[in-house]
């Protein structure tokens, strides 16, 4: 269920990213390389668990849906600290010179 998560918010994120391409003020580029690095790794996770192991390819549990939850969220997390750093509209340079 994670790989399914995980990729249903990069497809998200770049087609937000696509209608905005030419200004990337808000660096979802970044969201779109986190989520579809994040969603290749979990591809390449279930293609070697199924060819070793056989069984399910998708893990339909509770747990597995709250671990994507979680992935996207961190994910976020980390863009949201990206952007507040670089602070794309000056708000925190306005703010620190009064």
């Amino acid at each position: 269920m994670y790989l399914i998560i995980t990729a249903l918010a990069a497809v998200v994120v770049t087609i937000i990213w696509y209608v905005n391409a030419p200004k990337d003020m808000y660096k979802l580029s970044l969201l779109c390389f986190i989520f579809w690095g994040a969603t290749l790794m979990w591809l390449v996770d279930h293609v070697m668990a199924y060819l070793m192991e056989g069984g399910k390819f998708f893990e339909v549990t509770a747990d597995a849906t709250l671990l994507g939850v979680n992935v996207v969220l961190l994910g976020l997390v980390v863009w949201l600290i990206v952007l507040l750093v670089t602070d794309p509209k000056g708000v925190f340079n306005r703010l620190l010179k009064g």
